[in-house]
């Protein structure tokens, strides 16, 4: 069954600052990482409460986010840019 993408609104405002192309390409990404989460795992770190959470490199930006499989949700926590 598809899952849903939830995305935080702070990964919303950051995408919303990028010219269009890139904003454009990056949502893209986001909805094949909704299709296939595990695809595209890059390396787990861990987040706030200790939960590993996966991380994609794209585009100059690692994207944080959790695969929720009980709720049928791919959870875009967070974006920033890769050499941080």
């Amino acid at each position: 069954m598809k899952q849903r993408l939830l995305v935080a609104v702070e990964v919303i405002e950051c995408l919303e600052s990028l010219p269009p192309a890139r904003r454009n390409l990056i949502w893209n990404r986001l909805r094949q990482i909704a299709e296939c989460p595990h695809a595209f795992s890059d390396y787990l770190a861990k987040d706030s409460t200790g939960r590993d959470v996966d991380v994609h490199v794209f585009a100059g930006f690692a994207i944080r986010y959790w695969d929720d499989f009980a709720d049928r949700h791919v959870k875009i926590l967070e974006i920033q840019g890769a050499d941080r």
